[in-house]
């Protein structure tokens, strides 16, 4: 029989289940921002704060501070959320990957839309210790008063308004992307018949839009910036290209091989150092787009829609970041293509010189073989010739001791003897060091 597991305490008595201890953070995720429930009249600013993907805990340090400060209870932890009243105004923090978005809410009834701003409630000394830099900066109005078309061109300084209808007509949003003196942007929404939760939504959806537009941005003054280094770059290529095409020599390959490889060094540490930015980019342009068709947004005569204003400004930027992309991962193709291409030249003569360099070998081997067998046939007959005499001195020696020798007659006698001993000698020697050299 299997064991049964205990079921996990945290989950009640009735589930008794083995549970993913991921399942409930997962489960969790879908809810983790949800939008703020707004009644006009309401005054609202947006900070979007670069801070870099590892300066989470210096934001989160930050939003205890002022919690600490107003005697509210602080965020949980590892929380990349928290919404809180703060007396006289709300606070929205979010923590995403690369920045924090504080947004401060303000109630109650205003006569000019964007005097009197929301963030102007926060303590200034800690407005201004924000960790980071700021990147976005929105004060947006909701109410339910229309305004002239006098009035809408003081609030937005002159600028073209762009407006849109939204929520099946029950809202009417404008805005005009411009930065003003006071460094904020503006939004403002005339509320008509929009539920608390539709309000919040489509505030949020505005604020984001915004939001993740700069954030998107982020990735064209680095296009602007390496254009001119793809263009010298693809210029090199071409030169390293064309001298390829002509004739070979080592020198010359060995000098090709080197700007090349010096040229894919430059390529791979501009694509390194920003992919990443060029990928966030990509990420942040599909959040803007999907916010704008969130919004469903309908044309109000005479301006511009928030869709058509972001296809005519943004989209040529996101189509120029793309191009510029592509461009730079074809230039690595190429890069890798003709370096494969000359490593496979440089191969072919490096080949070919070692297969010259063989027949050179074998020429030389067997010119040492013939010399080697010359000097055996030599050895042979200068070891048979000392042996002969010392068969002579040895006859000689008896002959002179009384014994009837004839040195001559043992000299004849003694030499195929000799001969062939020498010769079976010197091949078993050679047979022995051969043996010894395979080994």
């Amino acid at each position: 029989m299997s064991e049964r597991m205990p079921p996990t305490a945290t989950l009640g008595e009735s589930f008794r289940l083995v549970e993913h201890p991921l399942r409930r953070q997962l489960a969790d995720e879908v809810h983790a921002r949800p939008y703020e429930a707004l009644r006009p009249p309401v005054r609202a600013s947006h900070l979007a704060v670069a801070t870099g993907e590892s300066a989470y805990g210096a934001d989160r340090a930050h939003v205890e501070a002022l919690c600490r400060r107003c005697g509210i209870d602080p965020p949980a932890s590892g929380a990349i959320f928290f919404s809180a009243d703060f007396g006289d105004f709300r606070l929205r923090w979010e923590r995403h990957t690369e920045f924090s978005t504080y947004t401060f809410y303000r109630r109650g009834p205003f006569d000019t839309p964007f005097s009197g701003n929301a963030s102007d409630l926060a303590p200034p000394d800690w407005l201004a210790a924000l960790p980071g830099k700021v990147l976005v900066a929105v004060h947006a109005a909701l109410d339910a008063v229309r305004r002239s078309a006098e009035e809408m061109a003081t609030i937005f300084t002159g600028h073209p308004v762009i407006g849109i209808r939204a929520a099946s007509g029950a809202a009417e949003a404008f805005t005009d992307f411009h930065i003003h003196g006071d460094g904020f942007g503006r939004i403002l929404v005339y509320d008509q018949g929009l539920t608390a939760n539709q309000a919040g939504r489509l505030l949020q959806r505005l604020l984001e839009i915004e939001t993740y537009r700069i954030m998107a941005l982020r990735a064209f003054p680095l296009v602007r910036e390496l254009g001119p280094h793809l263009t010298r770059m693809d210029r090199e290529m071409a030169d390293i290209v064309a001298a390829m095409a002509g004739p070979a020599g080592d020198a010359e390959d060995r000098a090709l091989l080197g700007r090349l490889t010096d040229l894919a060094a430059q390529a791979e540490h501009r694509a390194a150092e920003h992919s990443y930015r060029f990928s966030a980019a990509k990420a942040y342009y599909a959040l803007v787009l999907k916010r704008i068709e969130d919004l469903r947004e309908e044309r109000i005569t005479g301006m511009q829609t928030i869709g058509e204003f972001m296809d005519r400004r943004l989209g040529p930027a996101m189509k120029t970041v793309e191009s510029t992309v592509e461009r730079h991962a074809a230039l690595l193709r190429r890069v890798s293509r003709a370096g494969a291409l000359l490593r496979t030249r440089v191969d072919i003569a490096l080949g070919e010189k070692n297969g010259d360099l063989l027949k050179s070998m074998n020429r030389r081997a067997e010119l040492q073989l013939r010399l080697q067998e010359t000097v055996e046939g030599l050895s042979v007959v200068a070891i048979s010739y000392y042996l002969l005499g010392l068969i002579g001195y040895v006859a000689k020696g008896l002959k002179a001791a009384g014994l009837h020798v004839d040195s001559d007659l043992a000299a004849l006698l003694g030499l195929p003897v000799v001969l062939g001993m020498v010769v079976l000698g010197v091949r078993r020697l050679r047979r022995a060091i051969g043996h010894k050299g395979a080994d």
